[in-house]
């Protein structure tokens, strides 16, 4: 990270490693840019589904949170600004990308979530708190994702823009739970108008 201008923080899902969620790296690889994809605990971030209450994932959940907290600040230390760090995930580390952002309101580079929304259950009301100066976020998931409750990711959308973020929603027909290559473009464009 040394030598970077910008850094893209990549969290991976649920049974996955580090070195999956890497292989994205390929199709966002800008100059200058440096990737960081921290590895959990046996392979996962936190024990129970993200639209549990809250408190049935902690503390794994805040654990999860203070790594994403100590390589922003890494990245910081290095002079890294804000405005070029970039926070994404799969799944399970989309939503954890989502819950950071949420409860760590800065003006970002931007926020990538496929297949992800913040974490709490179904309807909990949160409130808008902090500004995101207009970030640029990026939500993509299927219609029918097993995982993703499609009304979670209409709720993440809404507190995001709420909180003043510019976000591009895409849900995708009968798409299954993956990433496919429409989201690697939205990312890619979100980069370049951070960029």
């Amino acid at each position: 990270m040394d030598d970077a201008s910008a850094v893209m923080i990549l969290l991976h899902g649920r049974g996955a490693s580090a070195e999956d969620i890497l292989s994205l790296s390929t199709h966002l690889d800008y100059p200058g840019f440096a990737f960081l994809a921290p590895q959990a605990e046996g392979y996962t971030w936190y024990p129970n589904r993200f639209i549990f209450p809250v408190e049935h994932n902690e503390p794994y959940l805040s654990d999860a949170l203070k790594v994403i907290e100590d390589l922003v600040k890494q990245a910081e230390a290095q002079g890294i600004p804000n405005q070029k760090i970039f926070i994404g995930g799969f799944s399970q580390g989309a939503c954890l990308a989502s819950e950071y952002v949420i409860r760590n309101p800065k003006r970002y580079g931007g926020l990538i979530v496929f297949s992800g929304g913040y974490i709490g259950p179904l309807d909990m009301q949160r409130q808008p708190e902090g500004d995101l100066s207009g970030m640029p976020v990026f939500l993509g998931c299927s219609d029918v994702d097993p995982h993703i409750p499609l009304q979670r990711v209409k709720e993440t959308t809404s507190l995001l823009t709420a909180m003043g973020a510019r976000v591009a929603e895409k849900i995708y027909i009968n798409m299954g739970h993956t990433i496919n290559d429409d989201e690697v473009q939205q990312a890619r464009a979100i980069i370049e108008q951070s960029l």
